[in-house]
């Protein structure tokens, strides 16, 4: 085999759970979480009102301008444990592009991705690269490559899938550069030091996660980063020892009310773990509000976002933005 076909073999192999339940989800017309009913009226009232109601109130416009108008938000993360070869080691986490539902929005991250200084030395992608959660692919594919094609890291870039992608979207992200992580670990490996990048399948639709299978071949005390789509896999993560859990879903509301914050984050874990930095016993995380739009292409108080973080070896302490 060629290396190309060994990737896809491994790909298609792990990804056999996932294709089952997509093609059982296609024939039933909606997922686990958005039922049938849940999906139209979704689709055919409360889209359309909130559309409406907005564009009255003046506000549309507004919303769709602050869905382009990204932030870089940069933090830096101590851990006593981190190898010292990656003391300063810079992580970009890109979550929830959705990318065919807001026109521009791809040329917009291209350009903040290039102005980010210093070039960071990973890059992640944490899930749901297609705005709806069924149909066609393909007005993803060009506006994904030419995000991929505007990073540049030291060594590479690594994602997993969302609940809103379908199977094939991770064979076109490897065909453009990215090494999709489907329940499996890759080791990066600076000077006498290793840090390890886990992966899982989509846990909130899909139920595909294993992250016994992810930590197979993992040293027991390596420093481990865990991508998840979603917070939910919390708990587990941190009886596995994970250092540092990278996740996404919740948009942080996507519309948040001042004072109030979100009005639903959707997601089965505490409201503190569902936006921005967290710990978790001795885990800490970052559920980032990503960079895209679900439902409909705006926002509200709650910008979309790129995450520079930093990873320094020292004791715990509160985050700090940098």
């Amino acid at each position: 085999m060629t290396n190309c076909t060994l990737e896809e073999h491994r790909l298609t192999e792990r990804l056999k759970p996932r294709i089952r339940i997509e093609q059982r989800y296609a024939q039933q017309g909606h997922t686990n979480r958005h039922g049938r009913f849940r999906r139209a009226f979704e689709r055919k009232i409360e889209r359309p009102l909130l559309r409406a109601g907005l564009r009255a109130a003046g506000l549309y416009e507004r919303g769709v301008q602050n869905a382009l108008t990204l932030r870089t938000i940069r933090l830096r993360l101590s851990f006593p444990d981190l190898p010292p070869a990656f003391d300063g080691f810079r992580i970009l986490q890109l979550s929830d592009f959705h990318i065919d539902g807001v026109d521009g929005l791809a040329e917009a991250l291209e350009r903040a991705i290039s102005d980010l200084q210093p070039e960071p030395d990973v890059c992640i992608f944490t899930g749901d690269y297609r705005f709806e959660d069924w149909g066609d692919c393909q007005r993803v594919y060009p506006r994904m490559q030419k995000i991929v094609r505007s990073i540049r890291t030291k060594y590479g870039t690594y994602g997993i899938l969302g609940n809103h992608d379908a199977a094939e979207i991770a064979f076109a992200l490897e065909e453009f550069g990215v090494r999709m992580l489907v329940n499996e670990a890759a080791g990066i490996e600076k000077a006498n030091g290793t840090l390890w990048l886990l992966g899982v399948d989509d846990i909130f639709d899909y139920g595909c996660d294993d992250l016994p299978a992810a930590l197979a071949g993992v040293p027991p005390e390596a420093f481990k980063i865990l991508l998840s789509h979603s917070p939910e896999l919390y708990r587990e993560a941190s009886v596995e020892g994970i250092q540092l859990y990278l996740t996404g879903h919740t948009h942080a509301g996507q519309i948040r009310l001042p004072g109030l914050g979100a009005v639903k984050h959707n997601a089965r874990c505490p409201r503190s773990l569902a936006f921005g930095h967290w710990r978790y016993r001795s885990m800490q995380g970052y559920t980032s509000a990503g960079v895209g739009c679900s439902s409909l292409p705006i926002r509200f108080h709650c910008p979309p976002e790129l995450v520079l973080l930093e990873l320094v070896k020292a004791p715990p302490q509160n985050s700090e933005r940098v």
